[in-house]
């Protein structure tokens, strides 16, 4: 019987153009933000007739400007990802990133392609999930599940290393890849094709100011679950708790982790704080050489 047809692949504009455009078409034309240097590939997750679970109910959209330069989408009902590569002779790690903006935004650029762009320089492929928003957690880890499935079973054509592919999210999206790497799997839907037989768990996770993370994910953790590094800021009062606990269920389980914590940064910074949890990139990058996934020379 003749399987479904492959997800949708398409070659995007280089980034900073896109977002202008994006914010010009809305009456805001703002400075671009830098983003990666090359040319993403966006692949659509799901085939036509294929997506389980629910779809928004309107076309997607760019919120109004707020005047902080932040591209916020909204009904996301076409879910795919954005594959920016760096220029390797060797099979990259990669990381599928995930915006935050509470279930209900995805804060695109300042949680995606800026960070995609700072994974870029590291020798990183940055891969910027678009996951259904809003209200539809079912539908955005059904999305984060099919795109580790996809990530994996195509990691030879984008010269990612299959053995060294990580998750990362900012506050929901924290959440949500804190989700996939202690949950993993089974599948919460149909196979589809041979992209669905590869593994489900990432080699580790990166979470930056998570939320939610002491709504029940503490308990799903064990020595299974992925090496995680988190990063937050004391004052970030809603948040703080969740991480403190989520690291601790980490060390009970005994898997390696980092908790990169810090008096000032609040919530929703991404790469851009002046605050003290403006150090938190250079420390991920560190613990990604301590355990093994960039040369420890980088």
């Amino acid at each position: 019987m003749k399987g479904p047809p492959p997800p949708k692949m398409r070659r995007c504009f280089t980034l900073p153009l896109v977002l202008l455009c994006a914010w010009t078409s809305l009456g805001h034309a703002e400075e671009a933000k830098p983003g990666p240097t090359m040319p993403g590939v966006v692949v659509t997750l799901w085939s036509k007739g294929t997506m389980p679970g629910q779809a928004a109910t309107g076309p997607e959209r760019a919120m109004p400007a707020r005047g902080d330069n932040v591209l916020r989408l909204t009904d996301i009902s076409e879910p795919s990802f954005t594959v920016y590569k760096v220029a390797a002779d060797k099979p990259t790690p990669a990381v599928i990133i995930c915006p935050g903006g509470g279930y209900g935004i995805l804060a695109y650029d300042k949680e995606g392609t800026e960070v995609a762009a700072w994974l870029n320089s590291l020798g990183i492929t940055g891969i910027v999930l678009k996951y259904r928003v809003p209200k539809n957690q079912d539908g955005a880890f059904q999305d984060i599940q099919r795109a580790m499935w996809l990530v994996r079973h195509r990691a030879t054509e984008w010269n990612i290393a299959r053995d060294r592919v990580g998750v990362m999210g900012f506050s929901a999206g924290g959440h949500l890849a804190a989700r996939l790497s202690t949950h993993g799997g089974p599948a919460t839907y149909p196979r589809l094709d041979d992209a669905d037989d590869q593994s489900l768990r990432p080699n580790f996770a990166l979470l930056v100011y998570p939320a939610y993370l002491d709504q029940g994910l503490t308990k799903l953790v064990d020595a299974k679950t992925a090496p995680t590094f988190i990063a937050h800021a004391e004052d970030d009062k809603s948040y703080i708790k969740g991480s403190k606990v989520y690291h601790e269920s980490l060390l009970a389980a005994k898997v390696p982790t980092q908790f990169f914590k810090v008096a000032t940064g609040g919530h929703g910074h991404g790469l851009r704080s002046e605050k003290e949890i403006k150090a938190w990139p250079d420390q991920c990058r560190d613990w990604l050489k301590q355990i093994g996934i960039l040369p420890a020379a980088r």
